[in-house]
């Protein structure tokens, strides 16, 4: 026998304001079938919380390759500029734009270059090759990212 309508009405005073928007939503849910992705999904917390998000390893490459294209940007406009300053003078433009590339900071992106390095295959999950202990290639080629300086700095923009 069901309860008299009085008894739920006395249970709804007991509950939260939040705990009556959860049983009006759960109870008509109830009696119906989940459907085929509903019960296929594992319902966690940390679903929950990294489900809003990309997740840390995608945006630190985001935040690298933007880092590594404003470097590129930024060299390219004083490679013109000091090639522009030294005229003809080849050997002059290549002893100072040496000397330049030689006093650049790479520190603050090459920071975040090691921290990709580091964790980008705990992030991802990545295979190791039981043979040799390390990660396996993904799409042909290593996940590490090359560190800048200045060999980097005179491949991209050589001081001849």
């Amino acid at each position: 026998m069901s309860p008299p309508a009085r008894d739920i009405a006395d249970d709804d005073d007991r509950l939260t304001p939040a705990e009556r928007v959860l049983r009006r939503r759960t109870d008509a849910l109830s009696g119906r079938a989940l459907s085929s992705t509903a019960r296929q999904a594992q319902r966690t917390i940390e679903g929950y919380l990294t489900g809003g998000n990309p997740p840390r390893w995608m945006e630190r490459v985001g935040e690298i390759d933007a880092g590594i294209a404003r470097v590129r940007r930024e060299l390219a406009a004083e490679h013109r500029a000091l090639r522009h300053s030294c005229g003809d003078d080849a050997d002059e433009f290549a002893r100072r734009w040496r000397e330049h590339v030689h006093s650049r900071d790479f520190h603050e992106l090459n920071a975040l270059i090691r921290q990709h390095n580091e964790w980008y295959p705990v992030e991802r999950n990545l295979p190791v090759d039981p043979r040799t202990g390390e990660y396996v290639a993904t799409h042909g080629r290593s996940h590490l990212r090359p560190l800048l300086g200045p060999g980097w700095a005179l491949e991209q923009f050589p001081a001849s």
